[in-house]
């Protein structure tokens, strides 16, 4: 089954998320913040990235353009998971090369369906 990053500096999210995902069949690897998503991105075979926009250290928009710049990432579905819904954020976030972009809190089945949607 496909091995998916959870980024978010909450333990909370992480949990619900991490939850969801290993009933669902998936495989996760967790981090609490960007900088610690991009180290553990490059030492796992990651299938895809979720990870939140606002964190400490290094945020997801940063983390979302710094795995682009990475070969391995060029075509890693990315979902940013955020309770940020302007249309100026997702803007954001698209153009830094993110996938998609679902707004906190999330519905377990959404978020499901929509990773059956990106994941290859």
């Amino acid at each position: 089954m496909a091995k998916v990053l959870v980024v978010d500096d909450s333990n909370s999210i992480r949990d619900m998320v991490s939850f969801t995902l290993k009933a669902a069949g998936y495989e996760t690897v967790e981090a609490a913040n960007g900088q610690e998503g991009l180290t553990k991105a490059q030492s796992a075979n990651i299938d895809l990235v979720i990870t939140d926009v606002n964190m400490p250290i290094m945020d997801g928009i940063t983390l979302c353009q710094e795995l682009r710049k990475l070969p391995a990432f060029k075509f890693t579905p990315i979902l940013m998971l955020t309770t940020e819904s302007s249309v100026d954020m997702k803007q954001r976030g698209k153009a830094a090369g993110a996938t998609g972009w679902l707004v906190k809190p999330f519905n377990p089945e959404k978020l499901l369906a929509t990773i059956k949607r990106v994941i290859r």
